[in-house]
């Protein structure tokens, strides 16, 4: 018995299980069940992926020996369409129920693998997405309507097209729908999608300098508060806050349970510790290294000084018992007198002077080396 070589993006074109793919984007799920005996007849029912994020499931009537990676050509309305196959076998029921697809969802069967014919006019019809969206555009604009159409997707045969809008409010498109039709002479479908969605299907590069995670991983989007930032101990600044889509960074869900979770081993932020010197007020905290800036004044960095967490708790016993420390640090001693000026980290000249220092050194070492 022969053992298959599979190739992928991801595995430079080496030897790799059955369960990658050449798909690397978030439609791609790796199959952990391929390797099992007869997994491909195992189910009727194939994924088949088309335009990002669009997916669907076809019921594989014909028995056709299909792979992922095969270019089908599967059931529309109406005509037909263009997938690849991004998975078969028995993972795909598992997929079907992680969709939430209703009990009463109808499969479409697929048709053959895709021909010649199928994929020549296939990229005719992608070759009319970007004019048609920038034409629809225009149209809607002269309309009056209210809308931002994001993008469109052709279907395999040409004879529908998918129009993803943008829309704050209600949107009546029905005349809309019929100078599209008239225009371009195809079954026009409206789909209207989120701020987010729309970030998702053009990409781009974030702050952090990576791909966008609604571009490359992420397929559900759950709802963002600014509750997120303060648990963070994020500044609150509308314009670092908020991604290309204009709305809140998804990336502010990722850590907010961990640090939820260590906020409550750090003491009440209202709490004033009390020394024998003075009293000391809540600055800021590194919370996942459990420590605290305390400054004598409330509203700027005066005389700070940073303890852990377990001192500070330390501190608030003694306190409630009618105790004060000599200092806040644990060896006793007390704080030196220093301010900062939280303005001065900001300049952008402060780095100016020890460039200087180092021109000046090595000046003078080389009319030194000259005098030698």
């Amino acid at each position: 018995m022969t053992e298959k070589t599979y190739t992928c993006g991801r595995c430079n074109n080496q030897l790799c299980a059955q369960g990658c793919t050449q798909h690397t984007d978030k439609m791609n799920a790796y199959d952990w069940l391929a390797d099992l005996p007869d997994n491909a007849n195992a189910c009727p029912v194939v994924e088949v992926t088309f335009k990002a994020p669009r997916k669907g499931y076809f019921l594989n009537s014909n028995n056709l020996n299909l792979q992922k990676g095969d270019i089908v050509a599967v059931e529309a309305s109406p005509g037909h369409d263009i997938g690849t196959v991004t998975m078969t076998g028995r993972l795909v029921p598992l997929q079907i129920k992680k969709a939430n697809l209703k009990a009463d969802y109808e499969l479409k069967r697929i048709y053959r693998k895709a021909r010649n014919v199928d994929m020549d006019k296939y990229r005719e019809a992608k070759a009319l997405e970007h004019e048609t969206m920038i034409e629809s555009r225009q149209i809607a604009n002269d309309l009056g309507l209210k809308m931002k159409i994001g993008d469109v997707e052709y279907q395999g045969d040409a004879n529908k097209a998918i129009f993803y809008y943008i829309a704050d409010e209600r949107v009546d498109f029905r005349q809309l729908i019929k100078v599209l039709a008239e225009r371009f002479h195809i079954r026009v479908e409206m789909k209207q999608i989120g701020a987010r969605q729309e970030a998702g299907r053009i990409g781009g590069i974030g702050p952090c300098g990576r791909e966008l995670c609604c571009a490359t991983w992420m397929s559900n989007f759950n709802s963002v508060s600014t509750s997120a930032a303060r648990f963070q101990d994020i500044s609150l600044n509308p314009q670092k806050l908020a991604g290309q889509c204009a709305k809140l960074k998804c990336c502010l869900n990722y850590e907010v349970d961990q640090y939820v979770e260590a906020l409550k081993r750090l003491p009440s932020r209202e709490i004033v510790l009390q020394t024998l010197d003075s009293d000391y007020y809540y600055f800021k905290a590194d919370i996942l290294a459990h420590t605290i800036t305390y400054s004598t004044d409330k509203h700027t960095l005066v005389n700070e000084s940073t303890i852990s967490a377990r001192r500070a708790f330390e501190i608030i016993q003694m306190n409630r018992e009618g105790q004060k420390p000599a200092a806040l640090t644990e060896d006793g001693r007390p704080v030196e007198s220093a301010s900062t000026d939280l303005l001065d980290q900001d300049n952008i000249t402060r780095f100016d002077r020890n460039r200087k220092k180092k021109r000046r050194g090595g000046n003078r070492n080389g009319a030194s080396n000259k005098q030698q």
